[in-house]
């Protein structure tokens, strides 16, 4: 996808940390004429000429809007989501809709935040819901589809209003003095780079399925216009 070209964005999950890292830069981008979102309660974030709130019911998902390119970073913890159907409900289900309805929209370029170990085969549940949902999305005839697969994700969802996650605490108290040493692919990686390296991906999308680790996450969150180079 030329990253000249005007493009229209649909963004799902905008309250949670790569979402909210995601909208500002979706904003800002030039190639991006208009950014609607999707959202459970009314937006109460700043307006911008570019925005468009739809609030949703994603148990009944309706028509979305026409748009080119669809963000989603959608997804719950079991511990929040209460039960393993709730949780496949949102990781997979809600995911899975999202995709088909705004492939029937018109959509082009689908990418979404997956997980590392992501295998539809796998005997741990998370993984393998992870892993469902890619291959569902992929089997939507989009002309390009990105998945990402970060590590553990780190960032401010005080800040959001959310509390803290048990598993990141733990992992990170557990981690701590070890963040250097460990392989990029596997080791803590902010949502700020994830975020950046989604929009860097989704303006070079080719066609087919690309899966996209942390390590490469880091690169192309770093090479991202307006960062650092790698």
């Amino acid at each position: 996808m030329p990253a000249s070209s005007a493009r229209r964005a649909l963004l799902a999950g905008a309250t949670g940390l790569v979402g909210h890292a995601l909208l500002p830069l979706l904003l800002d981008d030039p190639a991006c004429t208009d950014v609607h979102l999707l959202l459970r309660r009314p937006w109460k974030g700043p307006a911008h000429p570019k925005l468009h709130a739809h609030v949703v019911d994603f148990d009944h998902l309706g028509d979305l809007p026409a748009v080119d390119d669809v963000y989603c970073c959608l997804g719950t913890t079991l511990r929040a989501a209460g039960s393993q159907d709730a949780f496949r409900r949102v990781d997979a289900t809600y995911v899975f809709e999202l995709a088909r309805r705004a492939r029937q929209a018109g959509a082009s370029c689908f990418t979404v935040v997956s997980a590392l170990g992501a295998d539809a085969r796998s005997r741990v549940f998370y993984n393998r819901v992870k892993g469902e949902m890619e291959a569902a999305v992929a089997s939507l005839g989009y002309p390009s589809v990105v998945i990402v697969r970060p590590s553990l994700l780190v960032g401010d969802r005080h800040a959001l209003g959310q509390p803290a996650r048990f598993a990141e605490r733990l992992a990170m108290r557990a981690l701590g003095p070890l963040q250097a040493l460990l392989p990029a692919g596997v080791g803590p990686i902010e949502a700020q780079a994830v975020a950046r390296a989604m929009q860097a991906a989704t303006h070079d999308a080719g066609p087919g399925v690309r899966s996209i680790g942390s390590a490469e996450l880091r690169r192309l969150g770093r090479a991202a216009p307006g960062t650092a180079a790698a």
